[in-house]
């Protein structure tokens, strides 16, 4: 999977990056390397948030995929 991250320059030094397909994912890193390596780890947590079951009925059915 691929994912489209805006990474800006930091006023204050450094970098900050969000996801835009993620609301709320956001990161920041000292260097460019850094902020990479807590882009794998901000977009991570951000997808593994427990969110509420969802309710089925009928013949539906809930699976679990890995991306």
């Amino acid at each position: 999977m691929k994912i489209k991250v805006v990474v800006h320059e930091a006023e204050e030094g450094g970098y900050w990056a969000e996801v835009p397909a993620i609301p709320g994912c956001a990161t920041e890193g000292d260097t460019f390397e850094e902020l990479l390596q807590n882009l794998y780890e901000a977009v991570e947590g951000c997808l593994s948030v427990d969110v509420a079951a969802p309710e089925t009925g009928g013949k539906d059915r809930v699976v679990e995929i890995a991306i």
